[in-house]
């Protein structure tokens, strides 16, 4: 009776073994799949805005997206696999973190915001652009910071539902904020006088300017809200890489070279300061 109480044990044990390092190797299996699937198929698939001047926006003429994150994409898929071809799948702020989830992308590059809500369900690199929220004014305003719109006679302009609208009636509480249907009617508001200033996120607001001369951005950023790339929870290989690809691309001039390239024309941007991550 001993001696099969023993066996039993033993047996009990060598099982347990056998159970926890099945699931440790089926963990495992699951962990670093993009990366597998990226060296593997030699592509690697992001998800990209389309609509976003200077960062992501359609060229009509090539069908092609084109725009800063897409230049940081396709740098970023060379120094991880240099041969591996960058594919682009445009993507809305709705739909960018369910095609991630579901394995129809492997990253996302598009004006995303690292938030901690946003971390429970993705994983961020390390900041890729210095993105916070803004201002922009007409050439001709006087207005040059968030200072000088906390002020009775300001009427900001912003968009329902965002954050920045919030942001602002805390950092500008004697302002009049004025809150539209979207960016288009907000734009469109602040070039007919209906408002003094236009807020909302830097990197937004620069393609606005850079697309209408008689605009500006003043007072640089006046909230820290920086973007990531996203990639699916469970991947760290891959995090890493991309990490140590924005690296190098700042180490060897590339990513000043691609800041350049995209917001130098840009009034009231200072590109060079941007670039320092």
């Amino acid at each position: 009776m001993k001696n099969f109480i023993k066996v039993g044990s033993i047996f009990a044990i060598a099982l347990g073994i056998t159970l926890s390092m099945g699931g440790r190797t089926f963990a495992d299996q699951h962990k670093n799949q993009v990366l597998n699937r990226i060296e593997n198929k030699d592509k690697m698939v992001w998800g990209t805005k389309a609509d976003t001047s200077l960062m992501g926006l359609m060229n009509i003429k090539t069908g092609q997206v084109e725009g800063f994150d897409v230049d940081v994409a396709k740098e970023i898929t060379r120094r991880i696999n240099p041969k591996a071809k960058p594919e682009f799948v445009q993507v809305t702020s709705g739909t960018r973190i369910p095609l991630l989830i579901n394995g129809n992308i492997d990253a996302i590059i598009a004006t995303m915001s690292i938030t901690p809500e946003r971390a429970k369900t993705v994983d961020f690199s390390n900041p890729y652009f210095k993105a916070g929220q803004s201002l922009m004014v007409k050439k001709s305003s006087e207005i040059k910071n968030i200072n000088d719109v906390n002020n009775k006679s300001v009427t900001v302009l912003g968009v329902q539902g965002s954050t920045s609208v919030e942001v602002i009636k805390k950092r500008a509480p004697q302002a009049r904020v004025l809150a539209l249907a979207d960016y288009a009617t907000a734009l469109s508001a602040l070039k007919a006088g209906q408002g003094d200033v236009l807020t909302t996120d830097s990197g937004i607001l620069a393609g606005m300017a850079k697309d209408d001369s008689s605009l500006k951005l003043v007072g640089g950023n006046f909230t820290h809200e920086p973007y990531g790339i996203a990639v699916k929870k469970d991947n760290p290989k891959l995090v890493k890489q991309v990490n140590q690809a924005i690296q190098a691309m700042q180490a060897d001039g590339t990513y000043a070279k691609l800041m350049k390239k995209w917001f130098s024309g840009v009034p009231g941007m200072n590109w060079k300061e941007m670039a320092k991550l």
